[in-house]
């Protein structure tokens, strides 16, 4: 299970551990990523996705999953997130 949001596609960083002394060594900042069940209103279904908790920010700002997905660009999205906006799509123009 690879370490990157399924909504926003933020991944882990590389930086600096910076002790008193001023010594750096390596670390990654990895992000805070959380297991979710989102409610899709145009499937009238839930979906359970694991983002970064300021993905789950942006998910209730817009207004909702469909909302998300539909002005999400594909290149962020992982292949799970990808079919359902193609399903919410396929539905709403139906």
């Amino acid at each position: 299970m690879s370490r990157r949001c399924e909504l926003t596609g933020k991944g882990a960083l590389v930086g600096h551990k910076v002790s008193h002394s001023n010594r750096k060594t390596k670390r990654r900042f990895l992000p805070n990523l959380v297991n979710v069940t989102l409610m899709s209103d145009a499937l009238n279904r839930s979906v359970k996705l694991r983002i970064s908790a300021n993905g789950l920010r942006s998910v209730e700002h817009r207004g909702g999953l469909d909302a998300f997905l539909m002005k999400a660009g594909e290149a962020d999205l992982s292949q799970t997130a990808l079919d359902l906006k193609r399903e919410i799509t396929k539905k709403l123009n139906a």
